[in-house]
């Protein structure tokens, strides 16, 4: 199992479940908020229970490729990317990972990889969405991967709806 920061947030013990359990280096950053939360993460580590473990550079590049597709590079952060390319690196060592998150995005591009999920406090998705950017003002449209949080015409923010979407397959 690979741990996001949402799964401490939500209150996940590391000791409740037998599976090895990993996490990234830029989640033990993200918890350092609450005390409780930053103790339960200290002490999993500090016992074994759960492994801090940085993911290759190849498997981040092919999680931006996949998250690039469906549309949501630009709404992971560093975090999120790290979490699903060290599931993705798991599996390619023939372990059969799953992400205890409940970031929608998250779940988006681990289900077009074919990495499997489980939510903690939201029901998560049920679709797939392919995404699309677009202007509410003047109605340009753009790519999902568009760099600008603005539009080029008009200068309003721009906002995302689904350009497709599919029923999500459950592993």
């Amino acid at each position: 199992m690979v741990l996001d920061t949402s799964a401490f947030i939500a209150g996940f013990d590391p000791f409740s479940i037998s599976e090895e359990q990993y996490t990234v280096p830029m989640v033990r950053t993200e918890v350092r908020g609450s005390s409780m939360i930053r103790i339960r993460f200290r002490t999993a580590v500090e016992s074994g229970k759960l492994k801090v473990r940085a993911p290759k550079k190849s498997f981040m590049d092919k999680v931006k490729a996949s998250a690039r597709l469906v549309g949501d590079l630009f709404f992971l952060s560093q975090a999120d990317l790290q979490v699903l390319a060290l599931a993705l690196e798991l599996r390619a060592m023939d372990l059969a990972p799953s992400i205890a998150t409940d970031d929608y995005s998250i779940q988006n591009v681990a289900n077009q990889m074919g990495i499997e999920f489980a939510s903690l406090i939201t029901l998560g998705i049920r679709f797939r969405l392919q995404w699309l950017r677009y202007c509410p003002a003047c109605h340009k449209r753009y790519p999902a991967n568009y760099k600008s949080e603005r539009c080029e015409i008009c200068g309003t923010e721009l906002k995302r709806k689904p350009l497709r979407k599919k029923l999500l397959k459950r592993y």
